[in-house]
Order: structure tokens, then C-alpha cells, then sequence
């Protein structure tokens, strides 16, 4: 849930500005001048978006403004005024505002501004992130790692990271161990050098030595060029060796030599390479058990696992699922060309209560197939079937789908059906599956009465199944779920649900 930083010195435009938004599910933060804005930016991260009013008492909002960019260059920032000048407008976009509007603003402009400035910011936010990584500079602060869980290994990542020391990650297939692996990279002293990927278990038996070490040319059969393998492409960088514990007896002496001596014998060559690797190894398996079991080499176990580090599985960093979730909706919705705002409450609470045997990768996965089939703004529990078991429901037919033929003699049915229900419907004669029409006094409920308790009615008669609500009514699943917070019904939901 994002959070929204709301600056004005006039206490009625901050509430109206705060009620605006939170109906559309964020959350606030407030500020009556300038210097508590900055202020609050620094003392609180969480911080996603300000919307800011120029005009206060001491430090202006265009002062403001300068100072937020400063200290979060990547804040997106919304400035309000009451006087529209072109002159403000063009001071204040140099200063570094994403939009500008006048107030009073509509809401519904508010909000446009709001969610376009905030998935520019995701957007923003991937490519910088993609970078670091393509260009070796990917950190600790760019991990999720907020989890108690991932404190102790943050701390030894930073360590191992201020030497050459040979690291030996373990944990469960798919915990991120390749992630770990570039943070330390990227906060070392070969930051932004090459950083390659190896994984052992995906390659032939007869090709590993080539692929590690380099062949030269007429070496074997097939062998047209000379070849550098991964050790000298890696020269002054780092060489991640994904699951090694599945490298052959014969390929892990050479191996073992290459750590001893920084030289590498290509296949078939006269004359050893030197080369200057940092060497990050990984494995999901026990390779004290494997060496025990003569299946890998006790020597170059210890040469390895000179500084280990166990990267804890998902199901034990339940705290970061929530920004590991918006930024892999982030990431599809840029790649994808999609507009998902986040997870449906429901959902969000099924994936926290998922054990994860897949670890971040199974979540990575859930998340992709979810963005694909959603339908709406939200992901719900039906775009997890693999999670929920609910299957995707089918597109819904447009309410004039029916024959023409048909049309007009159904609707003057519906009509007369619908007046009759209602005349026949009051408070005295409700039953526990109807709604009450006219109140005490014999007069008409507001609609907005009616449809809240309509609402709340199909959620006691379908426990709380969100999805068949939303088509019982014939109204969106995000639609529905705006009308949940207008009526202050999610704790009925909760209830049902």
C-alpha cells in the first residue's frame, strides 16, 4: 500500500485531500508547512508520493520542493496552488514536480495525477534497477531485505564484499541466492566489472571443462575456434558457480587448482592463463553429506566454504512479501504493457498465509501468470489459481448480449417485476433476503442506502466470494471493491470471508 505525503497549511484541504485518497486505498501522512514536509521525507521512507501546496507560511512549497528532490531525487512530487500562473507552473516543473493542478481540483483529477505520477515512479524505479544490475552495480539497498530474517545475512553479504574471500551461499532452490551473490559484487571493490553465471547443473558432463576453463582450436571434435571459457571472461570480475555441487570428480581438481594457483589450463592448450576471479559459489544441497558420500571433494569443499552464508527461505521472510509483490507487479506491468495497481486484500492475505515451496521464484511466477490474467486493476484470488484453487472466471457478457429480438419485451418484464418487488418490499415486511425499499415513514431510501445494504446482503448469501458478488451484481471486481471502502463494509467482507 503506498503512502502519501499531504502539505498545506490550510487543515480543510488537507482532510479533503486525505479523505480523496484513502477511499482509493493509500495511505497518508500530513504536514501543515514546509520544513515539517522535508522533514517528514527524511525521518519516514515509507513515503511515496507528496502532494505539496505552494503557498504557506515559511518555507515555501517551491522552497520545499527543492529540498525533497535533493535528498530523494526519486520522489515523485505533486505541487497544488491556488493561483495557476505560467510562471509557477514552469518554476515548479524545473524544480523537479512530476504534475500541477489548481484548487480546487475534482477528485477524480487528484487521483489520475496520483496513480500516473506513482507508476512512472515504478517505472523509473525498474530500469535504474536493471541497470545497476546489467552494469555490476546492483547493492545491498537495492534488495529487498527488510525481513528480521535477512538482517544476519545483509550483515555477512557487506562484509564478505570488503574482500576477495571465496563465499559459499546455501538455502533452497529459488531463495535468491544469484541476487546475494551480485549485492556482494556490486558493493565490492569489482563493482561494475563482469559478473558471470554459471550454473553446473545445466551443463553436459563432456563440456564442462571447456565451458569453465576454454578449449583451444582442434582440441576435440567440434573444437573449430579457440575458446576462452567463463574463468577468463570473468578476468577482474566475479564467477558465480550456481549449484556446484554438481560438477563431475575430474572438472572439481581442476578447479581446486584454479582457486590454488589463479591460473586456468584450457583444454587442449600448452600453457596455463592467469586470471584474477572472485569466485562466489552457491548450492541447495548438504555438501558435508556429499563429501562424505565421496561425491565431491572434501579439499575443495573447504576451499569454498570459506565464508558461508545461508539465505533463509521465503516462508521465513514473510515481511518482505508485500514489497516483493509490488515490485514484481511493477516489473510485468512494464514489460507486459499492463496497469495493475496491486493485490485485492484477500489476496494478499492468501499469499501471505502460503507456505512458498518455491520461494521467491515460485512467487515471481504466481505473480507473472496473475498480471497476464487479470482482468481489472487488482489482482484477485482467482488470478492465483495454482494458489486458490479457483479457477479464472470467464469474461462476462455485456448486459445487452441478449437477442434483439427479445430485448425490448424483457425489459418491459425486468421493469415490471423490479416496480413490483419494490412496492411490495417495506421495512415492517423485510425478510432476512430482501431489502427494505421505503423507510418508517413510508417515503424512499436513498439509492445510496439501498445499494450499501444490497451489498452487504450479497455478501452474507455468498460468504464473502468477492468475484461472484461482482457478477451477481453486474458491477467490476474493482468497482466493487471501491464501493466496499466508500460504505465502510471491508470489516463485514473480513467477517463473511
Amino acid at each position: 500500500m503506498k503512502t502519501l505525503l499531504i502539505v498545506d497549511d490550510d487543515p480543510t484541504q488537507r482532510r479533503l485531500l486525505q479523505a480523496a485518497v484513502e477511499r482509493q486505498g493509500f495511505k497518508t501522512r500530513q504536514a501543515d508547512d514546509g520544513r515539517t514536509a522535508v522533514e517528514a521525507v527524511e525521518a519516514h521512507p515509507d513515503i511515496d508520493l507528496v502532494l505539496l501546496d505552494l503557498v504557506m507560511p515559511g518555507m515555501t512549497g517551491q522552497e520545499a520542493l527543492r529540498e525533497i528532490r535533493r535528498k530523494r531525487a526519486d520522489l515523485p512530487c505533486i505541487v497544488l496552488t491556488a493561483s495557476g500562473g505560467i510562471d509557477t507552473v514552469v518554476q515548479a516543473m524545473q524544480a523537479g514536480a512530476c504534475d500541477f493542478f489548481v484548487k480546487p481540483a475534482r477528485p477524480e483529477r487528484v487521483l489520475v495525477s496520483i496513480r500516473n505520477a506513482l507508476e512512472m515512479s515504478n517505472l523509473k524505479t525498474e530500469v535504474v534497477r536493471l541497470t545497476k544490475k546489467a552494469s555490476g552495480a546492483f547493492g545491498f539497498d537495492d534488495m529487498i531485505a527488510d525481513a528480521p530474517a535477512m538482517g544476519a545475512v545483509v550483515r555477512m553479504g557487506k562484509r564478505a564484499a570488503k574482500s576477495n574471500i571465496p563465499v559459499l551461499i546455501t538455502g533452497e532452490s529459488g531463495v535468491g541466492k544469484e541476487v546475494l551473490a551480485r549485492a556482494i559484487q556490486g558493493e565490492s571493490d569489482r563493482a561494475g566489472k563482469p559478473f558471470l553465471t554459471v550454473n553446473c547443473g545445466a551443463i553436459p558432463e563432456n563440456l564442462v571443462e571447456s565451458i569453465l576453463f576454454g578449449h583451444v582450436k582442434g582440441a576435440f571434435t567440434g573444437a573449430v575456434d579457440n575458446h576462452a571459457g567463463k574463468f577468463v571472461e570473468a578476468h577482474g570480475g566475479t564467477l558465480f558457480l550456481d549449484e556446484v555441487g554438481e560438477l563431475p570428480l575430474d572438472t572439481q581438481v581442476k578447479l581446486l587448482r584454479v582457486l590454488q594457483e589463479s591460473e586456468v589450463d584450457p583444454v587442449g592448450g600448452k600453457r596455463a592463463v592467469k586470471v584474477d576471479v572472485r569466485i562466489i559459489s552457491a548450492t541447495n544441497k548438504d555438501l558435508a553429506k556429499l563429501v562424505e558420500a565421496g561425491s565431491f571433494r572434501e579439499d575443495l569443499y573447504y576451499r569454498l566454504n570459506v565464508f558461508p552464508i545461508e539465505a533463509p527461505p521465503l516462508r521465513e521472510r514473510k515481511e518482505d512479501l508485500d514489497a516483493l509483490i509490488e515490485r514484481f507487479i511493477a516489473r510485468f506491468n512494464a514489460e507486459e504493457g499492463r496497469a495493475v495497481r496491486g493485490c485485492a486484500p484477500d489476496a494478499l492475505a492468501m499469499l501471505k498465509a502460503f507456505d512458498w515451496p518455491g520461494n521467491v521464484r515460485q512467487l515471481e511466477n504466481a505473480v507473472f501468470r496473475a498480471v497476464i490474467l487479470c482482468e481489472g486493476e487488482w489482482l484477485l484470488l482467482e488470478d492465483f489459481p495454482q494458489i486458490s484453487g479457483l479457477k479464472p472466471l470467464p469474461a462476462q457478457k455485456p448486459a445487452n448480449d441478449a437477442r434483439a429480438t427479445d430485448a425490448p419485451q424483457a425489459a418491459n418484464e425486468n421493469v415490471s417485476a423490479q416496480t413490483g418487488a419494490l412496492r411490495a418490499v417495506s421495512v415492517d415486511e423485510t425478510a432476512p433476503d430482501q431489502l427494505a425499499v421505503f423507510d418508517a415513514k413510508g417515503h424512499l431510501r436513498t439509492l445510496e442506502n439501498i445499494e450499501r445494504d444490497l451489498i452487504a446482503l450479497a455478501i452474507d448469501h455468498y460468504a464473502g466470494h468477492m468475484s461472484e458478488i461482482a457478477r451477481r451484481l453486474g458491477i467490476g471486481r474493482s468497482t466493487l471493491y471501491r464501493k466496499l471502502r466508500e460504505y465502510g463494509l471491508e470489516d463485514v467482507r473480513a467477517a463473511e470471508g
